[in-house]
């Protein structure tokens, strides 16, 4: 799902303007350096493509989709980075590190354009690893990055939401989390009928009416069709005090019998320490099969190298698609299908 744009809010959620001035960080604040990337999910929807490659590699235009993530993080200053991960991921682990055979193959051949793209994933942060042992959800997944974080706060980003480079999503939580303490999530309106996709939350205005930021008063994970307290959607990007690590030891299971990191985070919320950003801006969903694809065409339009020639054949096929003539009937001309054969 790409959802460029807030849509019009009822009347019984309060709208908030996007965050676009921020103040500068309060002196003394302790800056966040750490980020943390749960990767340890089966990727079931993805199969049987993830049966032996997992759903994080799996490309979007010429890059996997962590790298996206991980690139995201560094551009905020985050150059901390523990991938949470699972059986079977030894492929994220060889990514972000050397591949000294390789780069001597492309250094041999003065190839530097791709030797600086196979170098540039383990030069992006410090990146360290630990395995999950039991899928137990995203708030165990945080859990295990105790020991690694230690009592500094932290993000967590999530490698399904892909945030579009020329964003600052991120860096605008962190001023946020410099301002007020305490943790703070990212929120993006969305349609009614998708709230159940969610955790939802129930804000009211920040302290001093700062544009784009609220104070997040509670959270339901996934409501009920009709009873989200708002439509303002949790996505994918999280700056948590280390508090969490305390509430999430005592939190039980929840939906779907895992750890909900929303649960721990509906504790915090009651004592008025939890804020959000809202976010208008451009995110790429590739959680399923039809998002996924949609964001690899966003993506590749968008790239100069290849967004023209792309672009000029991707209305040529859609205008097959409705109905030119020489369609096959799958909208595909002969002429096309002389090509792809």
């Amino acid at each position: 799902m790409i959802i460029p744009h807030t849509p019009a809010v009822p009347a019984t959620t309060p709208a908030f303007a996007p965050a676009s001035v921020h103040a500068p960080a309060s002196a003394g604040a302790r800056p966040v350096r750490k980020a943390v990337v749960p990767a340890a999910g089966l990727g079931t929807r993805f199969l049987p493509a993830t049966k032996a490659t997992p759903k994080e590699m799996l490309p979007v235009v010429d890059k996997p989709a962590i790298q996206y993530v991980v690139e995201e993080a560094a551009a905020a200053g985050l150059d901390d980075i523990l991938m949470v991960t699972g059986r079977h991921k030894r492929a994220i682990e060889d990514h972000f590190d050397h591949a000294f055979e390789l780069e001597q193959a492309l250094a041999a051949k003065g190839d530097t354009v791709r030797l600086d793209a196979v170098r540039d994933p383990a030069r992006l942060a410090d990146i360290h690893h630990i395995r999950q042992g039991d899928p137990l959800g995203l708030g165990h997944a945080v859990l295990c990055a105790r020991h690694h974080v230690g009592d500094q706060p932290f993000a967590v980003l999530l490698g399904d939401d892909l945030i579009d480079a020329r964003e600052t999503l991120l860096s605008r939580m962190l001023d946020v989390r410099d301002r007020y303490a305490g943790s703070v999530v990212a929120l993006m309106a969305v349609e009614p009928e998708l709230t159940g996709l969610y955790g939802c939350a129930a804000v009211e205005p920040a302290e001093d009416g700062e544009d784009g930021v609220v104070r997040v008063t509670g959270l339901v994970e996934k409501p009920a069709p009709g009873q989200a307290p708002s439509r303002y959607a949790v996505i994918g990007r999280y700056v948590l005090d280390p508090a969490v690590f305390g509430v999430l030891e005592h939190t039980p299971p929840g939906r779907g019998g895992e750890i909900q990191l929303t649960d721990a985070l509906q504790e915090l919320a009651a004592t008025g320490t939890v804020h959000g950003v809202v976010f208008d801006g451009l995110r790429y969903d590739t959680g399923d099969k039809a998002d996924y694809l949609r964001s690899v065409v966003r993506l590749a339009c968008a790239r100069p190298d290849l967004g023209p020639g792309f672009t000029r054949w991707l209305r040529e096929f859609v205008a097959g698609l409705d109905g030119a003539s020489g369609s096959d009937g799958d909208g595909i001309t002969a002429r096309e299908g002389r090509r792809a054969a």
